[in-house]
């Protein structure tokens, strides 16, 4: 359910805003998306596993946070991101 280290790089490298980039709201935006659809795919088939299904919810809503960040900031940016990773704004 935990992204493994190359799976992470991978993810910086593509969303990273330059060169040094780890930690813009792009990046946790996409590293959260592929957090929730692992746990989304873990939950479909372990569906009494309650104190999973709470941290889902815990992550779907800080994603929220961040996209309302990206939204206040940048409009372009935030129609970029959301349509990149394939999600609802």
């Amino acid at each position: 359910m935990s992204l493994n280290t190359a799976e992470k790089q991978k993810l910086i490298n593509t969303y990273q805003t330059h060169g040094t980039d780890t930690g813009s709201v792009e990046v946790q935006v996409a590293m959260l998306s592929e957090r929730i659809t692992k746990l989304s795919e873990h939950l479909q088939s372990n569906k009494h596993d309650f104190s999973s299904r709470q941290g889902l919810l815990k992550m779907i809503g800080q994603r929220k946070r961040l996209l309302n960040y990206v939204r206040d900031k940048s409009e372009v940016r935030f129609n970029e991101l959301i349509t990149k990773l394939g999600i609802r704004g």
